[in-house]
């Protein structure tokens, strides 16, 4: 097993750390999700119609969202400038105690209007917190791998978020058997609560790694640049743009089948809560396995080709998921669940972590991954179950969801065609010669196939938006 010669971490070690690191945090975040669609409309907005009480739960759900590019500017700033892992610590610690706090949080019955902006407050808390994380544990993840095997390690960050939704749905799908009095009492905070447990393991996984090896080089050199953030834009604001669109499609897809489809499940066509839930944690499963599958691909037939697979499986599931829901049938609720979440995403997900890092260079890696990934959340994901439900509410059928959907996936499609190069395995080719012709990138100098970082591609020029350390 490959070694860092730097550290001393084996990348199995490194990537199993990421896995569980972003597991926690995003359990964290998405139990938030499902929460909104089962208890906040009872509990947070009462008095209203269920309608009413849906947008504005799904409105608080998405206002982490706002916060996650300014956690992304602050932790790649001190990510590209102190370190990956430090930041790593922070993030974890300040998700779960804001997590916990919400699983503390009195109701509106209690403390009034003070208990819908508590929760607004404390889920600013969170997105700022995520903001920073995935980017962090991606290029660790990332970094310390061998070159030849970066999509595969590199999923392991990835592989958190479907991981994080199984782990949120199984503790929800615990407490739901409860009786509605009880879980509406006080089954739906242990949840939340059992967050501390989980961040204490956390902490003692990541204070034992050593610091990434890319950035201990950039620092060797003395290569840190002052402003990350204003670098990034500056210089590498076509990726930035690149990531966002390419991600765009798989976080609003991913909130759609966690959120708003679990809400719509249950008071749209009767489905048990139970079932609803079986049926997104063994979905989220299926695609925790496959997304280190597909990172494994990626190394062998491209990361941007592997993406792209799953982009257009996206898309080509929307009808067939949609159709199988509209049913009422849990079971078919199930197979659209599987369909989508489970199987269809994968591509996309598996290749993700190592597609993003490799297009910016190492001095700011950090803040080009997190302003991508969150800018992609904030304009997509953030008000997805939002949109969802208002279409829902205007047309009194999926037919605008899923014009919302394609559109989306096109959106992403197009903008892994403006990323250009090879595809399949003369893209994995590409990959490899660069993997055996890398160097540490020398303070000043670009470190991507573009005359400049910031320069506008020419049909020269327009290489797979990769960077070289």
């Amino acid at each position: 097993m490959s070694r860092s010669s730097t550290t001393g971490s084996t990348p199995a070690k490194v990537a199993s750390a990421s896995f569980i690191g972003t597991s926690i945090e995003f359990y964290d975040f998405f139990i938030f999700g499902t929460a909104a669609a089962l208890v906040f409309p009872t509990l947070f907005f009462p008095g209203e119609s269920p309608l009413i009480g849906a947008l504005l739960s799904f409105a608080t759900f998405g206002v982490g969202f706002f916060a996650r590019p300014v956690g992304g500017i602050v932790f790649g700033h001190f990510g590209d400038r102190v370190g990956r892992k430090k930041m790593l610590v922070t993030s974890l610690i300040g998700m779960g105690a804001a997590t916990f706090l919400m699983g503390l949080l009195p109701t509106y019955a209690t403390i009034g209007i003070a208990a819908p902006i508590c929760l607004a407050l404390l889920r600013l808390v969170q997105g700022f917190c995520v903001g920073g994380e995935w980017g962090g544990a991606t290029l660790m993840a990332v970094e310390h791998a061998p070159p030849h095997r970066r999509g595969f390690y590199g999923a392991f960050a990835q592989m958190g978020s479907p991981a994080g939704v199984a782990i949120a749905t199984l503790a929800f799908l615990l407490v739901a058997q409860l009786s509605d009095e009880a879980f509406l009492s006080w089954g739906w905070r242990l949840p939340f609560m059992f967050s501390a447990v989980l961040v204490v393991l956390g902490l003692a996984i990541r204070l034992r790694l050593a610091e990434s090896p890319a950035f201990t080089r950039v620092r060797q050199q003395q290569a840190q640049v002052a402003l990350p953030a204003k670098t990034a834009v500056r210089d590498w604001w076509r990726q930035i743009l690149l990531v966002a669109g390419i991600f765009v499609s798989q976080g609003i897809f991913a909130y759609i089948c966690m959120s708003y489809l679990v809400s719509y499940g249950t008071s749209q066509h009767g489905l048990e809560r139970t079932s609803v839930l079986l049926s997104v944690f063994a979905a989220a499963v299926v695609a925790t396995g496959l997304y280190a599958v597909f990172g494994a691909v990626s190394d062998r037939i491209g990361r941007r080709t592997t993406y792209t697979v799953g982009a257009v499986a996206m898309a080509v599931a929307v009808i067939p998921m949609l159709a199988l829901i509209e049913t009422g049938s849990p079971v078919a609720f199930a197979a659209a669940m599987m369909l989508m979440f489970g199987f269809a995403m994968a591509p996309a997900g598996g290749a993700t972590g190592s597609l993003f890092a490799m297009m910016f260079g190492p001095e700011v890696r950090y803040t080009g991954v997190s302003l991508g990934y969150t800018l992609a959340q904030l304009s997509g994901a953030a008000f997805a179950p939002l949109i969802a439900t208002t279409l829902f509410a205007a047309t009194s059928s999926t037919v605008g969801l899923a014009l919302y959907l394609l559109g989306v996936s096109g959106i992403s499609i197009v903008s892994l065609l403006l990323v250009g190069g090879p595809w399949g395995r003369s893209e994995a080719a590409r990959q490899r010669e660069e993997a055996n012709t890398q160097l540490p990138n020398t303070p000043g100098e670009p470190s991507t196939p573009f005359a400049s970082p910031g320069s506008q591609p020419n049909a020269a020029t327009l290489a797979p938006v990769t960077a070289k350390e």
